[in-house]
């Protein structure tokens, strides 16, 4: 039986390394914040050098779509990470949000046939939130800058 599976390794078949675009909302800062930090330290960690890493600034999880979108169109990136934090409220706008996000961000890769990592968070409390940006909970934005490293390589095999 043949295995594809990626390798936590930042190196593209060439030996180049991989070039990794990262997609940060605004809104919710004081977390997003967190999440950028805990992509940059995995990635760094595994080899992807700090003038392979770019970052680019939306207004909110909303325009994260549009945003990756774009990047992809570049052909400048082996993968994508999408980072936001979109906390419920007293209304219905979370779950309109949390739907059209991730629909978006999905469609992302599935049209550019490249890793389009999903690390917004969508959690019911601020609590929540903290707690998955470095807490207990762990780091979501460490977990997908690794996911995305694993993913390129992977995709490397075809």
């Amino acid at each position: 039986m043949n295995i594809i599976e990626g390798k936590m390794i930042a190196s593209k078949k060439d030996g180049s390394k991989i070039k990794i675009g990262i997609v940060a909302a605004r809104f919710n800062e004081f977390i997003v914040s967190k999440l950028i930090e805990g992509a940059r330290d995995a990635l760094l960690r595994h080899d992807v050098p700090e003038e392979n890493i770019d970052l680019c600034w939306v207004p909110g999880s909303f325009e994260i779509p549009v945003a990756a979108q774009k990047m992809a169109e570049t052909k400048k990136y082996d993968a994508l990470i999408c980072l936001g934090a979109v906390i419920r409220g007293s209304t219905s706008h979370y779950d309109y949000v949390c739907a059209e996000v991730s629909k978006g961000v999905a469609q992302v890769g599935l049209n550019e046939k490249m890793p389009v990592m999903f690390g917004i968070l969508t959690t019911d409390t601020i609590q929540q939130a903290i707690e998955r940006a470095g807490t207990k909970a762990g780091n979501k934005g460490y977990d997908c800058a690794l996911g995305a490293i694993e993913m390129v390589n992977m995709m490397n095999q075809f």
